[in-house]
C-alpha cells in the first residue's frame, strides 16, 4: 500500500513516454541476445568463469592465467548490459503502475509489464546455470529461447499502451486467425530448430565446449526447411486476406513479416555457404528478434480490443464535476 502511495506520487507519463519504455524493453530484449551472441562467437562464453562474480573473489575482470583480457571484458560487458535491461524492466513496470493507479481497469497492462522483471530473474537463474555448466550447448539454447519469448511479450506490452482491454475481436475470419496461430507455433519450430544448429556449430562460447553430436547439415537443412513451412504459411495468409479483405495497417505489416523473414532466410544461406562466419551469426541473431517483433506485430494487428483509455490521466474530481 505504501509503494503504491509512491508510485502515485509520479508524475502521469505521457503517451510518448508509455511507448519509450515499451520500445525499450523489445530493444533491450532483443539486443541483449545479440550481444549473447557476439560473446559466444568471440570465444568469451567462460571469460568470466564464476556467476555471480566474474572470477572467485571478483566482480570484475582480473588478469588470469587461463583467460585473455579481452574475452574477461566481452563476458563482463555483457553482464553489464543484464543492468541496462533491468533497469528498463523496472521502468515498464513503473510506468504500467502509474498509469493503472489513474485506471484501475487497465490490470492486463499491468501482468504485462511484469513479464519483463520476472524474464531478467528467470534469465538471471538460466545464465548462471550455463556457465556453471560450462556452456552446455541446451543450456544456451533455453537461454535464447526464453529470450525470443521475452521479445514477444514486449511487443504486447508495445501495443496494450496504445489499445484498451476489451476482449479481442478479430479483425480476420476464423480460417484467418487459425492460419496466425500456425504461423506462430511455425516460428517458435523454426527457432528451436535454430538452436540446434548453433549448438553444433563452431561457435560454443569457449574452444572447449562440448557440442550437440548431430551433423550440422542435416540439422541446418531442417531448419531451412522449418523456415520454408513458415513463409508458405504466411503465403497461405495472405492469400486468404486477398479472398476475404484486411485493413491497410494489416497490408503493411503483412509486408514488413515478408521482408524481414526473406532477409533472414538470406542471411541464414549466405551464413551457412561461407562457412559460418562470426558476423553472420550475430547477424542472424538480430533477424531472429526482427522476425519475432514482425511476427507479434502482425498477430497484435489482427486483433481489436478497443480504444485506448489511459493516454492521458483520469480527469480529478473538479474537472469531472465541471465537466458535468
Amino acid at each position: 500500500m505504501q509503494l503504491s502511495s509512491l508510485v502515485a506520487r509520479l508524475p502521469y507519463p505521457s503517451w510518448a513516454v508509455q511507448r519509450a519504455v515499451a520500445v525499450a524493453a523489445i530493444v533491450t530484449q532483443g539486443g541483449i541476445g545479440v550481444t549473447g551472441s557476439i560473446v559466444r562467437v568471440t570465444g568469451s562464453g567462460l571469460g568470466c568463469p564464476t556467476w555471480p562474480q566474474c572470477v572467485s573473489g571478483s566482480m570484475f575482470p582480473v588478469e588470469h592465467p587461463e583467460y585473455e583480457t579481452l574475452n574477461q571484458w566481452i563476458e563482463f560487458g555483457n553482464r553489464l548490459l543484464t543492468g541496462v535491461v533491468i533497469l528498463v524492466a523496472a521502468l515498464c513496470v513503473l510506468v504500467a503502475w502509474r498509469v493503472v493507479l489513474d485506471h484501475p481497469g487497465r490490470q492486463r497492462l499491468l501482468r504485462l509489464a511484469w513479464v519483463m522483471p520476472a524474464g531478467v530473474v528467470a534469465q538471471a537463474a538460466i545464465g548462471g546455470l550455463t556457465v556453471l555448466t560450462h556452456l552446455l550447448w541446451w543450456t544456451v539454447a533455453v537461454h535464447f529461447l526464453v529470450s525470443s519469448v521475452l521479445v514477444w511479450f514486449s511487443v504486447l506490452l508495445l501495443h496494450a499502451f496504445g489499445e484498451g482491454d476489451e476482449t479481442p475481436r478479430w479483425r480476420v475470419p476464423p480460417s484467418g486467425r487459425a492460419l496466425l496461430v500456425a504461423l506462430v507455433a511455425a516460428l517458435g519450430a523454426v527457432l528451436v530448430a535454430g538452436t540446434t544448429v548453433t549448438g553444433a556449430g563452431p561457435h560454443g562460447g569457449d574452444p572447449g565446449t562440448p557440442r550437440l553430436q548431430a551433423p550440422i547439415e542435416v540439422l541446418a537443412q531442417v531448419h531451412g526447411a522449418l523456415l520454408v513451412g513458415y513463409l508458405v504459411v504466411l503465403t497461405l495468409l495472405g492469400l486468404r486476406w486477398l479472398r476475404t479483405g484486411a485493413s491497410g495497417t494489416l497490408w503493411r505489416r503483412y509486408a514488413a513479416t515478408w521482408a524481414v523473414s526473406l532477409a533472414q532466410g538470406g542471411v541464414g544461406s549466405l551464413q551457412y555457404a561461407l562457412g559460418v562466419p562470426e558476423a553472420l551469426v550475430s547477424l542472424h541473431v538480430l533477424g531472429a528478434a526482427l522476425v519475432i517483433v514482425a511476427t507479434a506485430s502482425l498477430w497484435c494487428a489482427a486483433r481489436d480490443r478497443g480504444p485506448a483509455t489511459s493516454r492521458h490521466p483520469a480527469p480529478t474530481a473538479e474537472a469531472a464535476a465541471a465537466a458535468r
